[in-house]
């Protein structure tokens, strides 16, 4: 029995295993939430809203001339972008779940490393630097280098940390 077209413009990850280290995303549109979750991870993620690109032929060159794996929804967008990652999912939950099964790696980076709003490298805050009105007085505290805004292990990192750890008990 032949594969459908559906399943051939899938472009799923032949055993592959993607890492922050070596790989860079790009999230259509549709997928602004999931960014976050992938920064927090590690991972160096272009939103194409930053970078008002919501156009296919602009999202194929920018994931080209960037060396981006490009990661939707579109299934035409999928088909026709070598080593893109097409998710079915609209929930984040289940998006996380199906790049897990795509092997992409899922890990909370044991420190931040990029701004989950806007991509920008962070950098630890000095113990004695000012810290804003809102962030905790003890512990550390990362800054953006490019949006400045400043993040900690809180209670948003421990949300994401639990999400990523109830996609490993799903398995079991």
């Amino acid at each position: 029995m032949g594969r459908d077209e559906d399943e051939c413009a899938d472009h799923r990850v032949d055993s592959a295993v993607i890492r922050p280290e070596h790989d860079t995303l790009l999230l259509d549109v549709m997928l602004g939430t999931l960014a976050s979750y992938l920064r927090m991870c590690g991972y160096d993620t272009v939103y194409a809203l930053d970078r008002g690109v919501e156009d296919d032929d602009a999202l194929r060159g920018l994931a080209a001339s960037d060396a981006r794996r490009l990661i939707t929804r579109d299934r035409a967008l999928a088909a026709s972008t070598p080593g893109a990652i097409r998710l079915d999912a609209r929930d984040v939950v289940d998006q996380l779940g199906e790049l897990r099964d795509a092997g992409v790696r899922l890990r909370l980076a044991d420190r931040p490393s990029r701004c989950g709003s806007c991509n920008g490298l962070v950098e630890r805050v000095d113990d004695d630097a000012p810290r804003p009105d809102y962030a905790p007085d003890e512990g550390a505290v990362w800054r953006c280098r490019e949006c400045g805004q400043h993040f900690w292990r809180g209670s948003h990192w421990d949300d994401v940390a639990d999400t990523l750890a109830s996609l490993s008990r799903a398995d079991r």
